[in-house]
């Protein structure tokens, strides 16, 4: 089976290889764009950058499964969440979603995401390190190393290939 990870994010391609157990697989990664803003900013916006990435990999790598992962912000009353939502795309089925973790961004964070910059850039910044996106995430830079980008979408993707199974098991029962 052929599996189309519409990203070339480490942390990303990880992620989906961890969640596969079978054994004949293969995995590509494919620079696919999200078709939403640089930066989501709700929910919405990073489920539609997901569900982009998933069906676009699935068309373009001629897989069987596509997969699209985004992060996100989403403004609350509390203050600024970070969100991560995920997308799988196979035939015959319509895509798959699902959310993540989530946290309140210290409010130095949240001020200059809310300005126009990115969060991958402004972590880099905050925490002093190169390409805080590749490789701990927001998350790990928050939760002290506890949970990095990896799990967090490792988490994701385990739903999903779940949903997976579960809806291809249903079919194959009617």
């Amino acid at each position: 089976m052929k599996i189309i990870i519409g990203s070339k994010n480490p942390a990303k391609i990880t992620a989906v290889k961890n969640a596969f157990s079978e054994k004949e697989l293969e995995f590509i990664s494919l620079d696919i764009p999200s078709g939403v803003n640089a930066q989501p900013f709700s929910d919405e916006e990073t489920i539609n950058g997901a569900v982009n990435r998933a069906v676009e990999a699935l068309k373009k790598g001629k897989g069987e499964i596509g997969i699209g992962l985004e992060g996100g912000v989403q403004e609350t009353k509390r203050g600024m969440l970070i969100c991560n939502w995920g997308a799988l795309a196979a035939n015959d089925i319509e895509p798959i979603i699902a959310g993540g973790a989530r946290f309140i961004l210290p409010e130095e964070v949240a001020i200059r995401v809310r300005s126009g910059e990115e969060l991958g850039p402004v972590m880099d910044d905050y925490a002093k390190i190169q390409n805080v996106r590749k490789h701990e995430g927001a998350i790990g830079i928050f939760t002290n190393g506890l949970i990095n980008r990896v799990d967090m979408f490792t988490h994701l993707m385990n739903i999903l290939v779940g949903q997976y199974q579960y809806k291809k098991k249903s079919l194959e029962n009617q």
